[in-house]
């Protein structure tokens, strides 16, 4: 659909997909669900994506994944839409904020350098909203402008938790 030419796609050091010159994507999987998206890099500096099951983490994993103010958050979620898998969202938030960030600094970000925060759209569809990553770390720079957070959608439907972040020359969409 970009109308480039067909290529293969081989894997970089962490095993991330090394796409074509002049492209930006993402790519993700889990059980019953395969996805990726791409853009030209004259439109979309980076993008990241993440799905997963919608359901509770692995005993021990929220802990790891998570900081304290954002155990705080999520409870408050929690007690306003229990039925909402907060911790697996937040795991997939901070997987496709390292999917945006690795193409653009080559380098790991660990999961306490990137506090988030979750807005639901409304209460009429609490299964889809907004989230903001801040870095607790120099952010890569863009066109001369350091990036100190990035935003992304989220979205919980069909036994699915997607999270989706597009990084544009003006910020992040």
């Amino acid at each position: 659909d970009l109308g480039l030419p067909a290529t293969p796609l081989t894997p970089g050091p962490r095993g991330e997909p090394r796409w074509p010159r002049g492209v930006a994507g993402s790519m993700t999987h889990c059980a019953g669900y395969r996805a990726a998206a791409l853009a030209r890099t004259t439109d979309v500096v980076s993008i990241g994506i993440d799905a997963e099951p919608a359901e509770a983490l692995p005993e021990g994993v929220f802990e790891g994944v998570t900081l304290p103010e954002e155990r705080r958050h999520l409870a408050t979620l929690a007690d306003r839409t229990p039925e909402l898998p907060w911790g697996r969202l937040l795991f997939s938030a901070k997987e496709s904020v390292f999917k945006t960030w690795y193409p653009l600094t080559g380098r790991g970000l660990e999961f306490e350098e990137a506090t988030l925060e979750f807005t639901r759209d409304s209460a009429a569809d609490p299964h889809t909203g907004t989230f903001r990553a801040g870095l607790s770390v120099p952010g890569p720079v863009v066109d001369g402008t350091r990036r100190d957070h990035f935003t992304g959608r989220w979205l919980v439907r069909e036994g699915l938790v997607l999270t989706a972040i597009v990084l544009t020359r003006d910020g992040p969409r």
